[in-house]
């Protein structure tokens, strides 16, 4: 091999490199664009399950569900409490609850109820209520 073969495939080489080097930092620079943060994952990811277990919720538990009529005097003070908790509810929500056929979900959704009673101080979780609360 002549030193200008040699002299010339080199240059083609560091060229070859050159490209490639380049190729590559339009390639991370767009990795790192593409990539989302750890908390911007995290919202979507729980936004995507909260999004989810509403919708399964709405299938299990319609707000066709039929109760009978009763009057607000009617509700009992020292009736049924949503399980695993001390707030007071109806019989129907118990009902509504019951029809969740998933156990950790159906705690979930008390838990969740019981969260909002306590924070807007009711007394008596009705199925309006239940409704509005169980809504993730």
């Amino acid at each position: 091999m002549s030193d200008a073969n040699v002299e010339a495939r080199l240059a083609a080489l560091e060229s070859k490199l050159g490209r490639l080097e380049q190729l590559l930092g339009t390639v991370n620079e767009k990795l790192d664009r593409a990539a989302p943060s750890v908390d911007e994952a995290r919202r979507g990811i729980q936004a995507w399950v909260t999004d989810y277990v509403s919708l399964r919720l709405q299938q299990l538990v319609p707000e066709t569900c039929e109760h009978p009529e009763r009057e607000a005097d009617a509700v009992v003070a020292e009736g049924p409490v949503l399980p695993g908790t001390r707030i007071r509810c109806t019989d129907e929500v118990l009902h509504r609850l019951s029809r969740i056929p998933i156990p950790f979900v159906r705690q979930m959704v008390a838990e969740k109820v019981a969260e909002t009673a306590r924070a807007e101080k009711v007394g008596v979780v009705d199925v309006t209520f239940f409704e509005r609360a169980a809504t993730f």
